[in-house]
């Protein structure tokens, strides 16, 4: 492949499509390219760069104006990947200087079964190239080719561009999850894209990898304190990041909800948690100021069901007023999970209800839906929520009959 038509090292990877597919020509001011690589806009665009400029504001028209008029392998590359048709296809391919890039485009569009050989390239176009590949194997269900892939990109885009490089250190995490006995892996790789990526601009990119560092620990932590803690961390630096009802609301609102989540996992060791239950509520309520019933049904549910568990077992002054707000919430929730639509969801629903319920002393209704849910679980063979059901039945109905024995005071 000509270098000598490019600029080196190129953003490749670094922006959102199309703008991370496009190539640079040389420009005589290599600090623009720095720019960019590092996720950030140019203070002085090149003249030669006004098409990616373009892009970046949102204009794929306007950029494709201005590379109109041009010849030769790298107009007809960029204008393949702002137009990806087979006639652009064609015109592109015509060019031997940046074939290989020109089927790695194709292959992401569509346009191709398999993405090139990519032997003749090398750093941060040869990590491009191989991201294509691990795409390919993931399609195909081969993960151990999917983290080679990305392996090998990673080691590729490190030196040239350290923000590429984060964001394939984050897909390779993303597939070391789902094997347990690689997370530990995947936190490191979560860890080393973050510290990577922490001098750039892009929010949205800094807080999906704080996220998904969380999202990892909270997943692993088998109520284990150290791991919940990191977690809180983790989602908490996701917010900071600069996420907000406003800006990014729906990284925003999942990140509180699971927030929420870890502060009310965290086993209790001193009488200063009890101030978790009370942060974790609040981080609930944030979420609901994105989630809504009507937009987001599922989540809202979800989380509105989170809510509604906190306020059951936040320490108070008031326990009888959380209770009853905890009982209305789970009434709103049984809106929009209904025994029709979700069952089992229902029925949990209903034994978090009846809970709240036998608290308050409200023994009769407690036991009927507690039954409801108990019959739930064992028509959808959910064994061991209704064993649970059943133990909930017992308590319920131990401390009924005590109520009932003790003496009328008059």
């Amino acid at each position: 492949m000509a270098d000598d038509i490019l600029a080196r090292p190129q953003p490749v990877g670094v922006f959102p499509l199309p703008a991370g597919y496009l190539l640079l020509p040389p420009a005589a001011d290599p600090t623009a390219g720095a720019e960019l690589r590092a996720g950030r806009t140019p203070t002085e665009w090149p003249s030669e760069w006004q098409f990616f400029a373009s892009v970046l504001g949102g204009g794929t028209g306007a950029a494709l104006d201005r590379l109109a008029t041009g010849h030769g392998p790298l107009p007809a590359y960029n204008r393949f990947v702002l137009d990806p048709n087979p006639q652009r296809f064609a015109e592109a391919r015509a060019h031997e200087p940046l074939r290989t890039l020109v089927d790695v485009v194709a292959y992401s569009v569509g346009l191709l079964d398999h993405p090139p050989d990519a032997s003749d390239l090398d750093g941060e176009l040869l990590a491009h190239a191989l991201a294509a590949h691990a795409a390919h194997a993931l399609g195909a269900g081969d993960p151990i080719a999917v983290a080679a892939h990305l392996g090998a990109a990673i080691a590729a885009a490190r030196g040239p561009s350290p923000l590429f490089a984060a964001q394939l250190l984050g897909q390779l995490a993303a597939v070391l999850r789902d094997a347990p006995e690689r997370g530990a892996e995947a936190i490191a790789h979560y860890q080393d894209a973050i510290r990577l990526a922490a001098d750039t601009p892009l929010v949205r990119l800094r807080a999906e990898l704080w996220f998904a560092l969380g999202t990892t620990y909270l997943e692993r932590a088998d109520g284990r304190r150290g791991a919940l803690l990191e977690a809180v961390k983790a989602y908490q630096q996701a917010i900071q990041c600069g996420l907000s009802v406003d800006a990014h609301p729906d990284l925003f609102a999942e990140a509180h909800n699971n927030l929420g989540l870890a502060y009310i996992s965290i086993p209790a060791a001193s009488a200063s948690d009890q101030l978790r239950m009370a942060v974790a509520i609040q981080s609930f309520r944030e979420a609901l100021k994105v989630y809504t019933r009507e937009a987001h049904p599922d989540r809202w549910a979800s989380t509105t069901l989170n809510l509604a568990n906190a306020i059951q077992y936040v320490p108070s002054g008031h326990p009888e007023q959380n209770l009853m707000r905890a009982v209305e919430l789970y009434d709103e929730v049984l809106t929009v999970r209904t025994r029709p639509a979700d069952p089992v969801g229902y029925a949990r629903v209903l034994a978090n209800q009846a809970n709240a319920l036998a608290h308050l002393g409200v023994f009769g209704p407690a036991l009927e839906k507690l039954n409801e849910a108990h019959k739930l679980f064992h028509w959808y063979e959910e064994p061991a929520a209704a064993a649970s059901v059943m133990e909930l039945v017992d308590q319920i109905t131990a401390c009924r009959d005590r109520a009932a024995a003790e003496p009328v005071e008059g």
